[in-house]
């Protein structure tokens, strides 16, 4: 059934068929969450659950982030306006990251249930209908999490990611209430609030957990490794370029990325022979990774015997740190060397130590210079 929605709403443009499937995905959630609201609700008030009837809130809670899922994708389908250069696609990590604060509150207002019940134990009315209103209410949770994966897969989303683990928690915590109710009627210990406790402990790790997650997102998170290996690979395409650094990589959503890279190029290329190289690597990342591109050139004297002499020694001198460090752009101008050390997490020794370090060796190799170093800890390459 979900595969002939999604062929119905699916189209040709990337971008309105995300926000197609982010609807498909809201509106099936906001139906059945609501169904399921209704019948857990009325069976929670005639058994006197506390678990059914927190389940039953839990279901109106989705209700609602459902609701969220259907902004959220309506304002992230926006395109760029004056006051939003780089679009509304962040909108979505917001919807999400509201998600995962509802998710985060249920989980409190359970616990403390939970903990009253606890306190003051009561029976729960069991019958027949119960158990085949929660089970039911477990089958429609596994098809949503099934529901939500799958469209999530197909379109990146975080959002949906995040609605589909809390589904996947919602058939955890039905269950548990059903093995509550079970260990009543078999053994007659009331065993309904610490399951419920159990129940709230595990909402409130997933809900602070994608808290965490989508303001990773908002303040500006890493790309995946995949990411990156893709942009590297692409730049390796290029057998003209000498090497490339410093790539910074921005995201303003799920599907738009800008990028920076610095390309290193041979000093005597003209500059119109650069720029349509630079051009046609902007463009490739353009059409083919979707990632908005902007180089910057970096001559290098390639030709220059001296350049050559002295970069083979800073290659030296690096390497003799032993600190897994990475040297690039270098430039001479007159007595002074300049380059940049990009220097990996967690090294033993600070900026200056290196520094040092590099004057020292340098020092030694070329007598009196000036060393104009520039120290990268943040670039991806």
């Amino acid at each position: 059934m979900l595969n002939y929605f999604m062929k119905k709403v699916e189209t040709k443009d990337s971008e309105k068929t995300r926000t197609a499937f982010g609807f498909l995905a809201g509106s099936l959630g906001l139906i059945s969450n609501s169904l399921l609201f209704v019948m857990k609700f009325l069976i929670g008030l005639f058994a006197q659950s506390v678990s059914i009837m927190a389940d039953a809130i839990n279901s109106l809670s989705d209700t609602a982030s459902s609701v969220l899922t259907l902004v959220g994708f309506h304002i992230a389908a926006k395109p760029a306006d004056k006051e939003h250069p780089y679009g509304h696609e962040r909108f979505e990590y917001i919807s999400g990251f509201m998600i995962s604060i509802i998710i985060t509150f249920v989980g409190c207002q359970f616990l403390i249930s939970s903990v009253e019940k606890i306190i003051d134990p009561s029976k729960i009315k069991l019958s027949p209908l119960v158990f085949i209103i929660l089970l039911l209410s477990i089958g429609i949770k596994i098809w949503q999490s099934l529901m939500y994966q799958k469209l999530s897969a197909t379109i990146d989303s975080e959002t949906l990611k995040a609605s589909s683990q809390d589904s996947l928690n919602d058939v955890m915590t039905t269950a548990a209430v059903l093995i509550s109710a079970f260990v009543e009627l078999f053994t007659g210990l009331h065993v309904d609030g610490w399951m419920g406790l159990v129940i709230a402990l595990y909402i409130l790790y997933s809900g602070l957990k994608m808290v965490k997650e989508f303001i990773d997102e908002l303040l500006g998170s890493r790309p995946s490794t995949e990411e990156i290996l893709k942009m590297e690979e692409r730049l390796n395409e290029y057998p003209d370029i000498l090497g490339y650094h410093d790539l910074l990589v921005h995201s303003y959503g799920p599907k738009k990325q800008f990028a920076t890279v610095h390309i290193e190029v041979d000093d005597t290329w003209s500059l119109n022979y650069a720029h349509n190289i630079i051009n046609n690597i902007e463009k490739d990342f353009r059409e083919k990774l979707k990632v908005e591109l902007v180089c910057h050139l970096d001559p290098v004297a390639v030709k220059s015997p001296e350049y050559q002499q002295k970069w083979e020694l800073v290659k030296a001198a690096i390497t003799a740190l032993q600190l897994d460090l990475r040297v690039h752009d270098f430039r001479i101008e007159k007595e002074q060397l300049s380059f940049d050390v990009v220097v990996p997490p967690k090294c033993p020794q600070s900026d200056s130590e290196i520094r040092e370090e590099l004057k020292k060796y340098l020092t030694k190799q070329l007598g009196p210079i000036t060393l104009e170093i520039t120290f990268d800890h943040n670039y991806l390459l």
